[in-house]
């Protein structure tokens, strides 16, 4: 019974329905459990692709054997980074830009931050470097998960408020890379 809710849950977050994120039973009190599950699953899938671009990286490099995090590392990382989300996507969406029918409190973002991750799920297909490409289809799979579930949680009339809060740090980080490149593109060795 609870394998097939959650497969329930997984399936109709990757298929993007909108109705899932506008039923209020799920994201009551149990959802917690099935959040918290996608997170750990999740980072221990992680390791799939992570190993593999290791390995892509030490072989093309010339880097020798590249040791990833451990197992716990990975977990409580991906557990610490699942809370700033939910609390950046808070603070930004309903403390600071609320629209005026906005009503979600903390707990609700925390859980549909998690159930987001689903397509990230799918992350255990890439077993070699050749298929890493697909990591980025899941990331942005996740990336327009979070923004309609934000978008119906927010209250928006468009998409526009939720992307940009969502997208906003990897605004600044793409940006910040860019301004690395920019300055060692001048310096001649």
């Amino acid at each position: 019974m609870i394998f097939q809710e959650f497969t329930k849950i997984c399936i109709q977050i990757l298929s993007l329905n909108k109705e899932f994120y506008k039923n209020e039973k799920n994201f009551d009190q149990a959802s917690i459990y099935f959040a918290l599950a996608i997170i750990l699953l999740g980072s221990i899938i992680s390791i799939i692709p992570n190993s593999s671009f290791l390995n892509y990286m030490s072989a093309n490099f010339k880097l020798g054997i590249i040791q990833g995090p451990s197992l716990k590392v990975v977990i409580i990382t991906a557990v610490i980074m699942w809370i700033i989300k939910s609390t950046y996507l808070f603070f930004v969406g309903v403390v600071l830009f609320p629209s005026k029918k906005t009503k979600c409190n903390y707990r609700k973002i925390l859980i549909l931050v998690a159930f987001s991750k689903v397509p990230l799920l799918l992350n255990f297909l890439i077993l070699s470097p050749s298929l890493l490409f697909f990591s980025i289809v899941t990331y942005i799979w996740y990336n327009v998960s979070l923004i309609i579930g934000l978008k119906i949680f927010f209250n928006n009339e468009n998409y526009f408020k939720p992307a940009l809060i969502s997208l906003t740090p990897h605004i600044i980080f793409f940006v910040y890379i860019l301004s690395l490149f920019q300055n060692y593109s001048g310096v001649v060795s």
